[in-house]
């Protein structure tokens, strides 16, 4: 893996770390107003928000548990280490805040993140200065670098990046970042994700989707057989807006999905199916053949969750929307653990029969 590659890597880090490691506790107005900053940074045209407020994860005893739970790398990327001994950047341990912002113009998906935390500007201008190249525009310092070669006939996917000030940095894979900080969330467009931030402001990470046609087709072919569902499908696509908030509560993580439906008609169906889903997946834990295949700790858990789950039609007068709660356990993470563990490694080589013994004449 080439060490540029890292610069992006570090989005998609915290991307995926960041859904993992959630913790709620009550921030300071300081962290309110640093919180409100990143967000009204992102595009207006956005399709996608996800956001992660670190600062508030670090200390968690659920964290821990996070922590145990996820695989272990043995030892860091040769690649990796040297990045994080030239740029004395942790993202676990410096990072503070992330909202990442992902925006689809014509065929192509964009991303524009917004990142808070501690950053020592010198080494790391320095440590990306050896891969790519900066210039000033606007009177701000912008750094370009490739992370993969040119296709055929194009040229190479690059990422840039400005740091706001000493504590914030901006980054995207969009060739005008200049632009881009120019326009900041505004208009209708601005109006309607203030009001899902507004509302999500207890959540110190959530993703918001808007309305974007396939996103329940989407899901449903990456869920699992017994799951899938055409009718969940259609009127996921259906819906308007979906988000999806972790608010942990001592040792367990409490989910809540919403969705917000055009119609009462569509709120109804929605629920009806999430409730006959429930029903059913309950009801195949407790048949003859799951109790005697599945591990019995493991399907208590999953059985807890599914007796945690709450499906509530809200309506706010102009939106309907459909939300379901759900409560991950300590339980669930010591049955998540124990089935990876009986995960043979894909490394592992198969056991090899022993050669026959050839029969005497």
């Amino acid at each position: 893996m080439k060490t540029r590659f890292w610069i992006v890597s570090l989005v998609a880090i915290v991307f995926f770390v960041g859904i993992a490691f959630a913790i709620h506790h009550l921030g300071s107005s300081d962290s309110n107003a640093a919180r409100e900053s990143a967000l009204a940074l992102l595009p207006s045209d956005t399709n996608t928000v996800v956001f992660v407020e670190f600062a508030q994860l670090r200390n968690s005893p659920f964290v821990a548990a996070l922590r145990d739970w996820a695989p272990q790398p043995q030892q860091l990327d040769a690649e990796y280490a040297k990045f994080l001994q030239d740029t004395g950047f942790d993202y676990e341990r410096d990072l503070d805040r992330i909202a990442v912002a992902s925006t689809k113009r014509g065929s192509q998906n964009t991303f524009f993140a917004v990142g808070d935390g501690r950053f020592d500007r010198k080494k790391i201008n320095v440590y990306v200065s050896q891969y790519g190249t900066h210039a000033s525009t606007g009177g701000r310092e912008i750094f370009t670098i490739p992370v993969n070669t040119a296709p055929a006939g194009g040229s190479p996917r690059k990422i840039s990046f400005a740091f706001l000030h000493q504590n914030r940095i901006v980054l995207t894979d969009d060739p005008d970042l200049p632009s881009l900080l120019k326009k900041p969330m505004e208009g209708e467009d601005a109006k309607q994700w203030r009001a899902r931030f507004d509302r999500l402001a207890g959540s110190p990470i959530f993703a918001t989707f808007r309305q974007d046609a396939g996103a329940g087709s989407q899901l449903s072919s990456h869920a699992p057989g017994g799951m899938q569902s055409q009718q969940l499908a259609s009127l996921l696509d259906q819906l308007l807006w979906i988000t999806i908030a972790g608010q942990p509560e001592n040792d367990r993580l409490r989910v809540v999905a919403e969705g917000e439906c055009p119609t009462d008609t569509t709120s109804h169906e929605l629920a009806d199916v999430l409730n006959a889903i429930r029903m059913f997946a309950q009801a195949g834990l407790n048949g003859q053949q799951v109790r005697q295949q599945l591990d019995p700790q493991t399907r208590e858990a999953y059985i807890e969750v599914l007796k945690s789950a709450d499906i509530t039609r809200i309506d706010r007068g102009d939106t309907k929307a459909v939300r379901l709660l759900l409560e991950l356990t300590p339980k669930f993470l010591a049955a998540a653990r124990s089935t990876q563990r009986a995960t043979p490694s894909p490394s592992t080589p198969a056991p090899q029969p022993a050669p026959a013994k050839s029969k005497r004449k």
